[in-house]
């Protein structure tokens, strides 16, 4: 499923931005619809585990002028792939696991991706990742291509970056049911 929502920039919290139940309402009928017989109880929640988030919006690359605010080994480039976003605030929803089976599928694509942690010291937005995320428990990564500038009135990316998320995004499609089911996490 793809769903795609306005009002990002001004507050989810609207009749159709993330923070609205729009996108897990329609998950429950479209499992209502696909269960011709009965599935059992729970249908859903056992769907929403079984279920992967890729969050995608954009993410602060490094300015050449400013390579001071970000972390030393998190500099996203521009061109160099999409941008997988981590926040000990949890500003951002992506785990451990989640980064992981997210770089698989690119690996096995052969697709680059960067990893980006905010610094401690510095402030950071959030995306509709956690709101998703925490809203009914579905597993979520948050990346982004790399751009300059974001929020002013020439943010900037590399045209090759938007080649590699479509590709990325694809071969998430293709992959991930694979990758995911190889994996085993001892809780």
């Amino acid at each position: 499923m793809v769903a795609l929502f306005d009002n990002e920039e001004v507050g989810s919290d609207s009749f159709q931005g993330a923070g609205a139940p729009t996108m897990f309402q329609a998950m429950r009928r479209i499992i209502d619809s696909l269960a011709d017989n009965y599935v059992g109880e729970n249908a859903f929640e056992r769907a929403i585990r079984k279920s992967f988030l890729v969050s995608a919006d954009m993410a602060h690359g490094v300015h050449p002028n400013f390579t001071d605010k970000h972390e030393e080994h998190h500099r996203p480039e521009m061109q160099k792939g999409l941008v997988i976003k981590h926040n000990a605030n949890q500003r951002y929803a992506t785990s451990g696991i989640t980064a992981f089976l997210f770089k698989e599928v690119g690996k096995i694509h052969n697709l680059p991706t960067q990893e980006f942690a905010v610094r401690n010291d510095m402030g950071c937005g959030s995306t509709i990742g956690p709101i998703l995320a925490s809203g009914v428990g579905i597993r979520t990564v948050d990346c982004g291509i790399a751009q300059l500038s974001m929020h002013s009135v020439r943010e900037v990316c590399g045209k090759e970056d938007i080649d590699i998320a479509y590709q990325h995004f694809k071969a998430f499609y293709q992959s991930f049911s694979h990758v995911d089911s190889k994996l085993t996490i001892d809780y």
